[in-house]
């Protein structure tokens, strides 16, 4: 496998950066494509086609690769991979249970390899407001393939602005299902791991009323008042906040730590409501459920993603061809330019082309886990061919 990183702010300067890709005789079969909501998808789907470049697509909220990182732009990891090696699939999901839709999906893998190993791309929220189920997605994928099979990935995003997140390939395009990336892990095998850091703080408090995906209150008082309380904070607008502003300013940062409620174990508060005096979550906590408020990672938490890889590539003696990155858009927003220490430091590991993205939620394994869906998480995957 063959395996080079390029970017742009529009498809002309993705169209010059894929011809001076190839001037060495580099001839990619497949496009990981990491990509604004601002950017012309169309345009690029179309330039990727005309060279036979299948395309695993998913919309960002900023993208980098090995030594750049970018808002509202387009970053591609090009692989020059036999075709035999791998099926990518696509799947819409709306008006659809994702467990059957996962499940068939996986299915065909199984029929294409014995012993497949995945990359998912999934959408997080719809047009409509939806969020995606991504726990749904893996262990549906897992319950058909195996606990032991890799699964990696990231939901897609939408810079932030929390109105419509997308997957594409070459032809097709949803804001509700996943792209599957299934390969022959005979042939390709994948190391990765999920890493998080938020921390939990204070005592644990149950969902005492909770309804429609809103979350009213935390041990009979008002879940709204005590969330801010606890932060410090007041809500600085009119009655309601404007979601996209408070997610990215206050709810990225402090996100709820769920007990006994499934995964993702963190939850993100998307939007208040002050006439409610109510949370609503990326994932719904629900009524009789315990959480526990959290605190930002340390900035020590880069070093312990970095030492986690190297002891991991270590321990496997494994070495890569190229890399993936999907890293949460909270860490974006809690550890500040620290997020590119740690992107490029794994870079510097595996030392290998790299690209990646800020997402709304993550796929992977932690250190204490099978593959789940994570939030406020840093998960990276090395792609070798043996």
């Amino acid at each position: 496998m063959k395996a080079k990183s390029i970017h742009g702010d529009s498809a002309q300067q993705i169209k010059m950066a894929l011809e001076q890709s190839r001037l060495d005789g580099f001839t990619p079969t497949l496009a990981i494509v990491f990509i604004s909501v601002q950017q012309n998808r169309q345009a690029l789907c179309e330039l990727l086609k005309q060279h036979d470049i299948d395309i695993l697509g998913a919309t960002s909220a900023g993208e980098f690769i090995d030594g750049y990182e970018s808002n509202a732009e387009t970053a591609i990891l090009l692989l020059d991979i036999s075709r035999e090696n791998y099926r990518l699939s696509f799947y819409k999901t709306k008006n659809t249970a994702v467990a059957m839709v996962a499940k068939q999906a996986t299915e065909k893998a199984l029929q294409a390899f014995s012993h497949p190993a995945f990359i998912i791309c999934s959408t997080s929220i719809s047009e409509a407001g939806e969020m995606f189920a991504g726990g749904t997605l893996i262990h549906s994928i897992q319950q058909k393939a195996g606990l032991d099979s890799p699964v990696f990935g990231a939901m897609a995003g939408d810079d932030g602005m929390l109105k419509g997140s997308y997957v594409f390939t070459n032809d097709e395009s949803t804001d509700e299902g996943f792209i599957m990336l299934a390969f022959n892990s005979d042939n390709i095998t994948l190391h990765g791991m999920a890493i998080s850091g938020w921390k939990p703080m204070g005592k644990i408090r149950t969902v005492t009323k909770a309804a429609d995906d809103w979350m009213y209150e935390l041990d009979d008082q008002p879940a709204l008042d005590m969330y801010l309380r606890y932060l410090g904070q007041s809500l600085r607008t009119g009655e309601d906040v404007e979601r996209a502003v408070f997610a990215e300013e206050i709810g990225l940062f402090y996100p709820f730590m769920s007990i006994g409620a499934g995964e993702p174990t963190l939850r993100t508060p998307m939007e208040v409501s002050k006439e409610k005096n109510a949370i609503k979550l990326d994932i719904p906590i629900p009524e009789g459920k315990q959480l526990q408020f959290t605190l930002p990672p340390d900035f020590d938490i880069v070093e312990t993603v970095l030492d986690n890889a190297s002891k991991l590539k270590e321990r496997e003696n494994a070495t890569a061809d190229a890399l993936l990155v999907f890293s949460c858009l909270g860490r974006r927003s809690a550890l500040g330019p620290m997020v590119s220490d740690e992107n490029e430091g794994l870079h510097k590991i595996w030392n290998v082309p790299m690209a990646g993205f800020f997402s709304y939620g993550e796929y992977g394994n932690d250190p204490e886990s099978n593959h789940v869906v994570h939030s406020t998480t840093c998960s990276w995957v090395a792609l070798k061919e043996k």
